[in-house]
């Protein structure tokens, strides 16, 4: 199908949205991003972004600048809480290497080419509601204001507008667990820049360098029941988060003595959508598969379903097929991917016998568990 001047509505300017805005751009289709933050920042954060990822961002041409800013990652190093004791060693995947992403960078490089590309962004542009009719969809904002596309594309997490419109309300459901994120400044030190992965009871701190090792990313999730609320951008109190933590030792604790500021939410979940569009309308990225931070895959994950989704305009002769075809080729991987996060979410809080048993297991087996996930790793989307 040609969509050559097609027009298409993205709502959400994240990595998603913008990937697919201008995959959609990069075929001739006139394309808006709708974002309803006044501006495109992005607070203080890492993502990893594997090879599977990476594939994506090659295919859109911008592999060539975004890589030159991401940190090359050596592999993860698995620690034990008390004295941050190395259990093994992971090496990268066999599949290709993954690099540490400041998320505001890669947003800011997307965000680039998509404007050079021809894609309008309109920022404060909160939306309402959205409609499917027979030969278009009509997104409608906050203020009244009505446009008209030939499909409109939510990519805008997982509470997005789209999702209930698709798959009707939905009740999250809390999985007991609480994250943490921060960055600090840090110097390089002579370390090798890998991830570190240090595992205690109930709880568990992710930590890898950004920025050629000018600053450290922090993720540090524990099991509590008493805080519920849900936002990327909630603000904690750093001193709440080192005595929460205060147990972890050897480097850990060196990394939360810098901290100062620090920002918490708690994680819910919600299921893979059995809706994914409807003929017009279409969810992409976390509206259509929202996943726990315990694969490192949520990025690549919306990277895919970008590529995938504007290839699909490629081989199919009508929105709706087009639409169909996405959905029935991402939904498979996506549901598999999820579980596999939720599964490690168990893994990294293990307790008693099991812990040590699981140490045991991963000071043998350590070197060769990447295999593991190499399904995940290997996948080519633009293939």
């Amino acid at each position: 199908m040609n969509i050559d001047g097609l027009s298409f509505v993205v709502i959400g300017g994240g990595i998603g949205g913008l990937a697919s805005a201008l995959a959609l751009r990069q075929r001739g289709a006139d394309v808006t991003v709708l974002e309803q933050a006044p501006a495109l920042t992005e607070v203080g954060a890492g993502l990893q972004i594997s090879a599977n990822g990476v594939a994506v961002l090659r295919a859109l041409g911008v592999a060539g600048k975004s890589l030159d800013i991401g940190q090359l990652s050596q592999g993860t190093t698995l620690r034990d809480y008390r004295k941050g004791r190395v259990i093994s060693h992971l090496p990268g995947p066999a599949s290709g290497p993954t690099y540490y992403f400041h998320r505001a960078d890669l947003l800011d490089i997307l965000h680039s080419e998509a404007v050079h590309a021809g894609v309008r962004i309109r920022l404060g542009a909160r939306v309402s509601s959205a409609t499917k009719h027979p030969a278009e969809a009509e997104v409608v904002l906050n203020d009244g204001e009505q446009l008209r596309c030939e499909c409109a594309i939510a990519s805008d997490g997982g509470r997005s507008i789209l999702r209930p419109i698709l798959n009707g309300a939905e009740i999250p459901q809390f999985t007991g667990q609480v994250a943490w994120r921060a960055t600090i400044p840090w110097s390089p030190r002579g370390d090798v820049p890998r991830a570190s992965l240090t595992m205690g009871p109930g709880r568990h701190v992710v930590t890898y360098p950004l920025r050629d090792q000018s600053l450290m990313n922090i993720v540090a999730v524990e099991e509590r029941s008493d805080w519920q609320q849900e936002g990327w951008r909630l603000q904690g109190d750093p001193e709440d988060l080192r005595a929460r933590f205060s147990d972890f030792g050897g480097g850990v604790r060196d990394i939360f003595a810098k901290v100062t500021e620090a920002h918490q939410w708690a994680l819910f979940l919600r299921p893979v959508a059995e809706n994914w569009q409807n003929g017009r309308l279409a969810l992409l990225g976390d509206a259509a598969h929202p996943t726990l931070p315990f694969m490192a895959q949520g990025a690549c994950l919306a990277l895919e379903d970008a590529w995938i989704l504007a290839r699909s305009f490629d081989e199919q002769s009508g929105v709706s097929q087009a639409l169909q075809a996405y959905e029935t080729q991402r939904r498979p991987r996506a549901r598999k991917v999820v579980a596999a996060a939720g599964s490690n979410a168990r893994n990294f809080h293990l307790r008693g016998p099991m812990r040590l048993a699981a140490q045991l297991a991963l000071k043998v087996a350590g070197p060769n568990l990447a295999r593991k996930y190499e399904w995940i790793y290997s996948y080519d989307a633009t293939s």
